[in-house]
């Protein structure tokens, strides 16, 4: 399967542990990432969380598609207050498969964010799911900047 890399960094005027919280909830995916909608069916087992995102495209504008998405998160606070991690996958029905990994850092009253995501797509399809996961990558950003930054 052809494959690509994506990794962008940002600061949040959060501490690390406030992030980890955030992105260790799979509720707080919906909207986070853009066309995510819901989240349903979440089993923990452990450290281990998997649970079904429901993606929402609109097609010609007007036709409504919901993209059903396996998807499991690990969260791993280990390093917290100055680090922590949260990592997994997610798979679409369409063979798009993406791995990803926040890596949280403090930098000083904040946090320095890395979000990796790694994708595998059948033939044909990289170059459109790449430019996909990278403008959700990006609203990501500011979206949880949004969510997490205080007012000073």
């Amino acid at each position: 399967m052809p494959s690509t890399e994506l990794k962008h960094s940002f600061e949040i005027a959060a501490p690390p542990e406030e992030v980890f919280a955030h992105l260790a909830e799979p509720s707080h995916y919906v909207g986070l990432s853009p066309l995510v909608v819901a989240v349903r069916d979440v089993r923990r087992d452990g450290g281990t969380v998997t649970y079904t995102a429901v993606e929402r495209f609109r097609l010609l504008g007007v036709l409504r598609h919901d993209n059903l998405i396996d998807a499991t998160l690990v969260a791993v606070p280990d390093g917290l207050p100055h680090s922590a991690e949260v990592f997994g996958e997610v798979r679409s029905p369409a063979r798009v498969r993406m791995s990803y990994r926040f890596v949280i850092d403090r930098h000083g009253t904040g946090s320095a964010v890395t979000d990796t995501l790694h994708l595998r797509t059948p033939l044909g399809l990289l170059r459109f799911a790449a430019s996909q996961a990278r403008a959700v990558q990006q609203a990501r950003a500011r979206v949880l900047t949004t969510r997490l930054t205080r007012p000073a």
